[in-house]
């Protein structure tokens, strides 16, 4: 019956994921899947969900199913989130919100949305982005292209990627991370976003925001930047955003998807699309985790101390680049590491070679992606020293 079926080689990151877990060796160092870990290399329970948990049971209410576009408390705090409560796209409803399965599931929404009411348009992505874009947008059915972005040593190549786009057909949609681009850690300065900004109103792009680490580059209201320019300049634009790092709220999928319409009307019109997207896909989505969500953000109880631990994390993965850079200027004077301390949120991209990336797996027990991309956020004060020990060692080898 199913012998046609092909193999699944298994996802890149996630086959990682799962070797390390089986990785039998006491010294093995995950810096591969995009988790925020503790100097003790625990994920975090935050204190603002356990309190938030601990209400949610305590209430003791039914469990019913959501409307396919989500629970409207939590809507209405994903809005704010984005745009602060008395913001003009909030205050005028043209704004239209789902609640999804994660952000990823708030990307595919979009991706669906986009083959059916602009079905010419393709999608442009950064080269590099995160691996599961390509695939979402190409499931749809879409076709799937890249714009220069990243050069190793080099960063950020704005003058390559604002040509490309600058070339691109009206209505082409244009991927863009608003904070800690995945995989490079890699941002646009604010006088950069503005500039692509009137380019792409110019050319009639859509923007489609990925906002999956806000608070991880500077913080909450700081890292909504580029969503809140889109929005003073008059586009249109789709943004997908997460509580999965954010939260600790990883396995609960909690995310949204939002889309800014030029007026109220139009956001009806979207809103409603969407939510038969999501009653022909899932149905609904799942009712706790967004819960939780919507408590921490309109509750000041519980918004605070969440705030002060995303502080708290931010900060970490910061002092982590800052020893990272210092242990391997010590070991590899050679090297040019400063990327470390410019490059923003969980990821960097090292330069190291895919040999190289199996190198330090095989020999050291450090496990990265093959691009070289490193989670920032799986480095503590024990194994710093040791990853650093060891990539030295490979780029000492490779002179």
């Amino acid at each position: 019956m199913f012998q046609h079926v092909e193999f699944f080689a298994g996802d890149p990151i996630l086959s990682l994921n799962e070797a390390f877990l089986a990785d039998p060796r006491p010294e093995k160092v995950n810096l591969s899947i995009g988790i925020y870990a503790d100097d003790q290399a625990r994920l975090p329970a935050l204190d603002a969900v356990h309190q938030a948990e601990l209400r949610l049971a305590a209430a003791n209410t039914a469990k019913p199913y959501l409307p396919s576009e989500g629970a409207s408390n939590f809507r209405g705090a994903v809005q704010a989130l984005l745009f602060g409560a008395s913001h003009e796209v909030v205050t005028s409803r043209r704004a239209a919100t789902v609640q999804s399965v994660g952000s990823s599931g708030g990307l595919k929404l979009g991706a669906e949305f986009i083959k059916r009411w602009f079905p010419g348009s393709g999608v442009w992505v950064s080269n590099p982005t995160w691996d599961p874009h390509r695939a979402m947008f190409q499931s749809a059915g879409i076709e799937v292209r890249e714009y220069p972005y990243f050069e190793n040593g080099g960063g950020v190549c704005f003058d390559a990627m604002l040509s490309a786009l600058d070339a691109l057909p009206a209505h082409s949609v244009v991927l863009l991370h608003a904070c800690c681009h995945n995989p490079t850690g890699a941002d646009l300065t604010r006088d950069q976003w503005i500039t692509l900004i009137d380019l792409l109103k110019a050319r009639q792009l859509i923007p489609y925001l990925d906002l999956a680490y806000q608070g991880f580059a500077e913080g909450i209201e700081e890292d909504a930047f580029a969503v809140r320019a889109l929005a003073a300049a008059g586009l249109s634009f789709l943004v997908a955003n997460s509580f999965s790092k954010s939260m600790g709220l990883y396995g609960e999928r909690c995310g949204a998807l939002t889309v800014v319409c030029p007026d109220a009307e139009q956001a009806e019109r979207v809103l409603g699309q969407l939510k038969a997207t999501a009653r022909r896909t899932y149905s609904s989505p799942p009712i706790h985790g967004g819960q939780i969500v919507a408590m921490i953000l309109t509750d000041p109880k519980l918004r605070g101390p969440w705030e002060k631990d995303l502080e708290r994390m931010r900060t970490r993965i910061q002092a982590m680049r800052a020893q990272l850079h210092a242990a391997l200027v010590r070991r590899h004077p050679a090297g040019k590491f400063g990327y470390l301390l410019t490059q923003r949120g969980m990821f960097s991209y090292t330069g190291l070679s895919a040999v190289q990336v199996d190198q330090l797996r095989d020999e050291h027990a450090i496990y990265l992606v093959r691009s070289g991309r490193i989670c920032i956020a799986g480095l503590n004060t024990s194994n710093v020293e040791i990853v650093a020990q060891a990539i030295a060692e490979k780029l000492e080898h490779a002179r």
